[in-house]
């Protein structure tokens, strides 16, 4: 039997899952961008908690500032300067696994943290670039938005059930103790498959599509270190969520942690292999 916090979080997914699928398939790129932009600006009222400020109106400036900056983006998405963006994003989360891997303590500490409002600007500035642009890429830019979705979720599925069946060996035990190499593996493994599906849906000859397959494993990877960069703050801070908003899931950004970290590497990846086509 489902134990209750497994019960509350599949009850929320079952909730949200048919809204945002409804969101990304049913809404023209404008509207799909400020659906997106909502949800990236309750993330920004979580992450300025976690970065130290406590004030109402400090929290609400940092808000205010996101969505300025969310519109400036939109404003310039149709420049050509996007795909250069994405590529150091892209280097960014790459870089960023590299020294989470090598964390062996963490000092709590409840001040302010300007490197952490800084991080925000690849994190969430980031990540709603790199949806709304696949998004409004092309006609398929709605569906291979909702293939990232479900990657993301197959690659967290599987990740859990591997991990409670086979998971001893720890991933990263100072960040987050429950994540196993078992657990990655069996993530790593369903993105292998959602490749292939996405292969064969596109219809690519075998050296498109083992792009398309390590594409897909490059972005379940990071959207593994998406989770723990959370975790990782949200331990500085000594916090177990990001909030209170989603049963059995904590907050917003507990939510679209992994999302935040491989939409840029997939855009990009897409991009590259449509050039393929």
């Amino acid at each position: 039997m489902l134990n209750s916090a497994l019960q509350r979080r599949t009850l929320t997914a079952t909730v949200l899952a048919p809204l945002a699928i409804a969101g990304v398939l049913l809404l023209p790129t404008p509207h799909f961008a400020m659906l997106f932009g909502l949800v990236l600006l309750i993330a920004a009222w979580e992450w300025s908690a976690l970065a130290g400020i406590g004030a109402f109106a400090g929290r609400g400036a940092f808000v205010v500032t996101t969505a300025s900056a969310l519109f400036l983006l939109w404003q310039g998405m149709a420049g050509q300067w996007v795909p250069s963006v994405l590529a150091l994003l892209t280097l960014w989360w790459f870089g960023l696994a590299v020294y989470l891997f090598r964390i062996r303590e963490i000092e709590t500490s409840e001040g302010f943290a300007p490197w952490l409002l800084a991080s925000a600007v690849p994190v969430l500035l980031g990540s709603w670039l790199a949806i709304v642009y696949l998004h409004g890429s092309s006609e398929s830019g709605p569906k291979l938005v909702l293939f990232l979705l479900i990657l993301i979720w197959t690659a967290d599925i599987a990740a859990y059930f591997a991990g409670r069946r086979w998971g001893t060996t720890k991933l990263a035990p100072v960040l987050s103790p429950g994540k196993t190499w078992a657990g990655v593996s069996g993530a790593l493994a369903g993105a292998v498959l959602a490749g292939l599906v996405l292969a064969w849906a596109l219809g690519f000859s075998s050296a498109p599509a083992g792009v398309a397959v390590i594409l897909c494993v490059a972005t379940a990877f990071i959207s593994v270190v998406g989770d723990l960069y959370e975790s990782l703050i949200k331990r500085r801070r000594g916090v177990k969520d990001s909030g209170g908003l989603l049963p059995g899931h904590g907050g917003m950004l507990d939510r679209i942690d992994s999302l935040m970290a491989a939409a840029p590497v997939f855009t990009l990846g897409v991009l590259y292999l449509g050039a393929q086509l």
